[in-house]
């Protein structure tokens, strides 16, 4: 029409491809001129590329746009009506990229789907439904275990049943398959959990089994038979060697457990990091995050920008860290929500030393609706790790001595971890109660600690984390 070559053809494409004006403007003077010297109208050539320069902006052909939308309300449909399903199939089809896998497991959330832990009894490779609300997660999407391990688990679970305990999964599959650092990884994303009480002890005990595991599978391949000539596991008539008692040890804290999720499946899983610290946010911040940034605001609260608002205090876990010009965006999320929080360069450079990913951080700032993105953000002007506030403006620490304990055992042990944080200015108090006597005591001056994060989880493997409370001043939150 306009005397293009395939080469200025391609010219054309390319602009229209990047939407440049200044290109296109270039291009219509091009088109317009060569069809006219072909007998085209001026004002037809001109609305003609009117018409392409407005494809360039956003368009579809016809045949595309139709199949779009067919599969756009297929896939509503299926959501709608097969919520399960489809957001299974959703994760399975991107396992293998985490960050999107835990992007679907959040809308799972949102649209009031459970997604189960990974079980290496009751999983599969992919994800599956359990049940029209609920999902249960693919042995494939965990980090470190590729899927012939997976199959090979899968193939010995259908042919002789659900494994017993972890010495009896050892003993059973293909350990060229899944190796230690398979298993060690199934052990961290919780996918061993029905085999032993916690993970901690299946850790501790894995090097035993694995030993045991690869001098059954010698037997084996020697053509050995035990000691009273039991047949071989082949045999389906074989009688099973009975359970291995396993040694009960601490479980990891909180803080491990979760970091293993993390690092096997790419989110928390089971917990959040600051599910720790409930009893002290109540004392720390205005509110959670879903109460202090609920809804959208009306009237003068309204505004773009980062002048006005309202003071608050919120807490939570960093998500993300989003770094442009001269200003930084966390993204924080406290179990109850997300809240945007931006960070200009004076006030990053003031608080770089605590702002990390997976960090949980205690921000003062202003709130204000932000028109731009829709949504609440707060203007940051102070950072603080928790674990650093907690141990300046904690008080006492009172324990809930167990009653049905080894008293004098508990008291040395006490002192062990009480002694290297002696010189602080908390309290520490002990409360008990039994059938027989009652009693409130409060160790003297002498015995004031800092009550860091490590004092706080040693008290709470010596008495529970129910028997540790930490009591604060009248400290009252901006905004509180």
């Amino acid at each position: 029409l306009a005397g293009y070559t395939l080469g200025g053809a391609d010219l054309l494409r390319r602009a229209m491809g990047k939407k440049k004006p200044e290109e296109m403007a270039k291009q219509r003077s091009i088109f317009v001129g060569g069809a006219t010297e072909r007998g085209v109208p001026e004002s037809q050539a001109a609305h003609i590329f009117d018409l392409m320069e407005k494809f360039a902006g956003y368009g579809f052909n016809k045949s595309h746009s139709a199949a779009y939308a067919l599969l756009s309300y297929q896939t509503a449909w299926l959501k709608t009506h097969h919520p399960a399903a489809f957001m299974a199939a959703v994760l399975s089809s991107d396992m293998d990229k985490t960050d999107k896998v835990v992007t679907f497991i959040d809308e799972c959330a949102g649209i009031g789907l459970t997604v189960l832990p990974p079980d290496v009894n009751e999983s599969v490779y992919h994800f599956t439904v359990a049940d029209p609300k609920t999902i249960r997660y693919g042995l494939g999407a965990v980090k470190g275990v590729g899927q012939g391990a997976v199959e090979a688990i899968m193939q010995e679970r259908e042919a002789r049943g659900p494994f017993r305990d972890l010495a009896d999964l050892c003993r059973r599959i293909d350990l060229s398959k899944a190796n230690r650092r398979t298993l060690e990884a199934l052990i961290r994303a919780g996918c061993l959990d029905g085999l032993g009480p916690n993970r901690a002890t299946l850790m501790h005990h894995l090097p035993v089994a694995l030993q045991m595991g690869e001098q059954n599978t010698r037997a084996a391949e020697a053509g050995q038979v035990d000691l009273f000539g039991l047949p071989q596991a082949e045999d389906a008539g074989r009688v099973a060697p009975p359970p291995v008692a396993m040694e009960e040890v601490p479980e990891w804290s909180e803080a491990v457990r979760l970091q293993g999720e993390r690092d096997t499946l790419g989110l928390f899983l089971t917990g959040h990091p600051i599910a720790e610290y409930e009893h002290d946010l109540r004392h720390l911040v205005s509110g959670r995050i879903v109460d202090v940034a609920a809804g959208k605001p009306v009237g003068e609260q309204r505004g773009f920008g980062f002048g006005g608002g309202r003071n608050v205090t919120v807490a939570g876990l960093v998500l993300e860290i989003r770094k442009r010009g001269n200003r930084t965006t966390l993204i924080l999320d406290d179990r109850s929500g997300r809240l945007e929080v931006s960070l200009f360069d004076d006030v990053f450079q003031q608080h770089r030393d605590v702002i990390a990913r997976d960090a949980v951080l205690v921000v003062e700032g202003q709130l204000r609706f932000d028109e731009f993105i829709e949504d609440w953000r707060l203007n940051a002007k102070k950072l603080t790790h928790i674990d650093a506030l907690r141990e300046r403006e904690a008080r006492r620490i009172v324990l809930r001595w167990p009653a049905n304990g080894n008293g004098l055992r508990l008291v040395g042990e006490l002192e062990d971890a009480l002694k290297p944080l002696r010189g602080g200015s908390c309290g520490v108090a002990l409360h008990y109660a039994s059938p027989a006597a009652r009693a409130a005591i409060t160790l003297g001056e002498e015995w004031s600690v800092r009550p860091t994060r490590e004092l706080i989880e040693r008290l709470s493997r010596l008495v529970g984390r129910d028997g540790v409370r930490v009591l604060y001043g009248q400290r009252v939150p901006e905004g509180g």
